[in-house]
């Protein structure tokens, strides 16, 4: 139990020993903050130094996580053990952009070559999406990382985006979404993806089946071999769906869904941008993941990333922390890391089934660049809790265009440094500020942020920072003691739902009331009164 370890006490007592410690004061005391807690790995500089930490602080740390078992944890995951204790699963999304010609064992069997042949798969399909000039428009139809990753990376990576070729994504099951896209789109010059592993997730299928009959409407049963597409383990499903099962592309149970982009799950990603693109991608995931494998923990970039997360939760009473990309490409990663962290470290039990008493996870927000700057960075500065933030951004754009980005750029490493120094009382007044204002225009500054830059936002970058991520809450995973790889949280909300569906359809299908709470009844009774009346 992480409470218990050494530590752990001793970061007690080394909280109580910074906790009215400023940040100005150990960039004051310390000329060289800057180089000593900062790390450069290829085009990649993470810059940790604005935290509350001192070198005493990050020893400490790494001592919570050699006592955490975290390198073994490290090793346990990339050598395909089954981490995902709940499930008795490995968890080798690792694999998948695996590019050192080692072999992966699962159950003692090399996952490698299948991996090979999805990919080499994928590039063929995705070459001969691309030359065939009748095709203009992919729909992706998934939910979850089905949709999260591929939607986030195409739209991260729109700039190498073929000019031909729109991408769409529905994932709602909300009948809106499916009918807006379908609206601004051709059948006979569509291309849908049904990405869900075990081709029976409601929200997706009931998507994909509202696009098989519109489609089917217009060019026929025959059309549907030629016009879908599926990312599936369930062959006989996508047989009967119509799907030829030469179109079926395969991944494994050891691929966690919001962690799945990497696999054919990324095939609208490939047809966007190109193979080789997609190719990149993996390139700089995989130089993320030889970096965390390798790298002492001192110099490990998710590893202080997830140490710090650690420090603030646990110690500082942190419950929130913001991403914050100045790329407008990137305007979707804070959703997509959302599910990421969330997803996987949203748990009160840890993996012997006991109770949890520290806390875990955090609730993570985003917006981009100067966009959030105008919504709620008033909170991040001037609010009565702390919110650890992660600053984003490029040095070059990939649309230079006048003084646009080196304004962003200003601004990119202005909010870091007015988050660290804040504004005195002293410094207040000595503006000229009216007494009755001068609380108003203080900032307490001290709140903790990492700047992340990258030199432009490749697909070799973006690689880099997504796993960079991943790791990172792994990291966090491992020092909390819980299964960052299975999510029972989602479950219990769709089993009522099943439950919940027969009622609505009731007054047609002469289905039975079930029991519930009396504000649930009472909903239920108000929603059909009123659909009964407003749908005759």
């Amino acid at each position: 139990m992480l409470t218990s370890l050494p530590a752990f006490s001793s970061l007690k007592k080394e909280y109580q020993s910074l906790k009215k410690t400023n940040m100005r004061e150990l960039f004051a005391r310390d000329k060289q903050r800057a180089e000593k807690f900062s790390i450069e790995y290829k085009d990649l500089f993470f810059d940790y130094s604005k935290n509350i930490i001192t070198g005493t602080t990050l020893k400490t740390l790494i001592k919570l996580a050699n006592e955490s078992g975290l390198n073994p944890a490290i090793k346990a995951m990339f050598s395909g053990e089954k981490i995902n204790t709940t499930e008795k699963r490995a968890v080798l999304h690792t694999a998948l952009r695996n590019r050192s010609g080692r072999p992966v064992y699962v159950d003692g069997k090399d996952v490698m070559p299948e991996v090979k042949e999805v990919l080499k798969k994928m590039k063929a399909f995705s070459d001969a999406v691309r030359k065939d000039k009748t095709i203009t428009d992919i729909v992706n139809i998934g939910i979850g990382g089905s949709d999260l990753g591929p939607k986030m990376v195409t739209e991260a990576l729109h700039h190498y985006a073929a000019p031909n070729l729109r991408t769409h994504f529905v994932s709602n099951v909300d009948g809106t979404d499916i009918t807006e896209v379908l609206k601004g789109i051709k059948p006979e010059s569509t291309l849908f993806i049904i990405s869900s592993k075990t081709f029976t997730t409601q929200e997706t299928l009931t998507n994909a089946t509202t696009a098989r009959n519109w489609l089917v409407k217009a060019l026929g049963e025959k059309a549907v071999a030629k016009h879908f597409v599926a990312i599936s383990t369930n062959a006989e499903k996508v047989k009967e769906f119509g799907i030829n099962p030469d179109n079926m592309f395969v991944f494994w149970d050891w691929v966690g869904g919001r962690y799945s982009l990497w696999s054919a799950i990324g095939l609208s990603i490939a047809i966007a941008i190109g193979f080789d693109k997609f190719s990149e991608l993996l390139d700089g995931a995989f130089a993320m993941d030889e970096h965390f494998k390798s790298a002492p923990f001192a110099e490990n970039i998710p590893v202080i990333m997830g140490l710090l997360s650690v420090w603030y939760y646990d110690f500082w009473g942190a419950r929130v922390n913001a991403v914050l990309p100045y790329d407008e490409y990137l305007r979707k990663l804070p959703a997509y890391l959302q599910q990421l962290q969330m997803e996987s470290n949203g748990k009160s039990v840890d993996k012997q089934g006991n109770r949890i008493r520290y806390a875990t996870g955090a609730v993570l927000f985003g917006e981009s660049g100067t966009n959030g700057q105008h919504s709620f960075y008033q909170l991040i500065h001037q609010g009565t809790q702390m919110i650890p933030c992660d600053f984003i951004a490029p040095a070059i754009s990939l649309n230079e265009t006048g003084d646009h980005h080196s304004i962003l750029l200003a601004n990119f490493l202005a909010q870091p440094e007015a988050l660290m120094m804040g504004k005195s009382k002293a410094e207040v007044l000595a503006e000229g500020t009216p007494k009755d204002l001068v609380n108003q225009k203080v900032f307490t500054g001290n709140r903790p942020s990492n700047t992340i830059l990258v030199d432009k936002m490749t697909p070799f970058n973006l690689g880099m920072i997504l796993a960079m991520y991943e790791h990172k809450i792994f990291v966090e995973g491992v020092l909390w003691n819980i299964d960052s790889f299975d999510q029972w949280g989602v479950e219990l909300g769709k089993q009522l739902a099943k439950k919940i569906l027969p009622e609505l359809q009731g007054d047609v299908k002469g289905r039975v009331k079930g029991k519930h709470d009396s504000s649930t009844s009472n909903l239920i009774a108000r929603i059909n009164k009123i659909r009964k009346k407003g749908l005759k």
